[in-house]
């Protein structure tokens, strides 16, 4: 029987979500994720390299050493996290960077393959490494979750009909690379945010507080960096960070009802922590 044409994309979008299904690490949940991870590697690192140079690096090497001494303890974390639970191969392929970038914007991300940004806006609020392992271990919590992925996956099959993203990139370079910006919290430049879910978010700040607590960071300092970033978010002029990442009292009771789990991986691996990670 032929599938009239009102049809078609319907029915190529239900088809998708039947196939590309992935799972999220600790939560168990199916989401839709059709780009293959070779393809979304490969953009990202060439997308991270074109933002390092159109973007002024910190000159302020302490703070430069900060990030990445942070960024390097939050990354053996996440891999011994994966690796005890066999799943080092989601890994495979990532090249960590940790950058600090001069800018007042209060922002920070991850790309795909472990690509951290940090605006140095945001330091001011984070104050010392655990501070910084909050907003490290959320952002990173959001990119092995594949939600950029997911969110890619789904604009692709709406916007432009789910073609592969090879394809996407040759045809419609730039809507494409506008998708991606936008996918991964970049999409300012193009004057529009798109913010994670609610069910992405709890999923972040679920992984972020065990890969910090992991890295000898202790959770409990999640607690007043987001009631701060929520008290900004109620100013006239929110920051970008908080464009992308809804904050309410629900969110904060959330998250304390996650530390007592979080908590376990902070005493467990207590052999990584050090007084400077306090």
């Amino acid at each position: 029987m032929k599938i009239p044409a009102r049809y078609t994309v319907p029915v190529f979008i239900i088809t998708l979500l039947l196939i590309s299904c992935t799972t999220v690490p600790l939560t168990g949940r199916q989401q839709l994720n059709f780009m293959p991870d070779s393809s979304m590697l490969a953009m990202s690192f060439q997308q991270y390299d074109h933002f390092l140079k159109s973007n002024k690096l910190s000159t302020d090497k302490r703070k430069t050493e900060t990030v990445k001494r942070v960024g390097a303890r939050i990354q053996k974390a996440v891999e011994r996290y994966f690796s005890e639970r066999r799943m080092s191969h989601k890994l495979d392929n990532y090249s960590w960077e940790f950058n600090l970038i001069e800018s007042k914007d209060v922002n920070a991300w991850c790309m795909p393959g472990g690509k951290v940004v940090i605006y140095t806006g945001i330091l001011p609020y984070t104050k010392d490494d655990a501070g910084l392992a909050v907003v490290m271990g959320h952002e990173i919590g959001h990119a092995v979750a594949k939600h950029g992925n997911e969110r890619m996956s789904q604009m692709l099959a709406l916007q432009l009909g789910g073609i592969a993203l090879s394809t996407a990139l040759s045809e419609k370079p730039q809507e494409t690379r506008k998708l991606w910006m936008t996918a991964f919290g970049l999409g300012a430049q193009f004057g529009f945010m798109l913010p994670y879910s609610r069910i992405q978010e709890n999923e972040a700040d679920h992984l972020g507080l065990i890969f910090m607590a992991m890295a000898g960071y202790d959770p409990h300092r999640a607690v007043p960096f987001w009631e701060e970033m929520s008290q900004k978010k109620g100013s006239k002029a929110p920051p970008e960070f908080m464009n992308t990442h809804p904050s309410d009292k629900t969110r904060i009771k959330n998250i304390k009802l996650l530390i007592p789990t979080a908590m376990k991986y902070y005493r467990r691996y207590k052999d990584v922590r050090s007084p400077a990670s306090s």
